[in-house]
């Protein structure tokens, strides 16, 4: 418990400088930290998983740091629900979209990038 503890608050630290990174250089309406933290994080659980499932390059207790701690407190789904329930409640039903096939197809896409690149390691 300890080790998903410090690994989640390692990865929420980094989706809150990721969201203000994002804040930063956008002005927007739009959900951009929310989508590079679920994104970014898709693609690093790719790696991840691949490599735990390749080899021993990935222990027990690095598992639970990396995969359930950092990515669990990196990546935030509640937002993105929310973000999305906020876009329909304001009409913002191309955004809406847009964000949805963003997020779960480049999600998607991601995690195959990252397993794929695994296997190269």
């Amino acid at each position: 418990m300890l080790l998903a503890g410090i690994g989640g608050f390692i990865g929420t630290c980094f989706r809150f400088l990721t969201g203000k990174f994002c804040s930063l250089i956008t002005d927007s309406p739009f959900p951009y930290g929310t989508l590079a933290v679920n994104l970014a994080g898709s693609f690093i659980i790719g790696i991840l998983f691949g490599l735990a499932e390749r080899s021993n390059i990935i222990s027990p207790q690095m598992n639970i740091l990396l995969i359930t701690g950092f990515c669990g407190g990196f990546t935030t789904f509640s937002s993105l629900a929310d973000d999305m329930f906020i876009m329909l409640q304001q009409h913002r039903f191309l955004s809406f979209w847009l964000y949805a096939a963003a997020s779960f197809m480049l999600g998607l896409l991601l995690v195959w990038a990252g397993r794929s690149a695994a296997k190269l390691i």
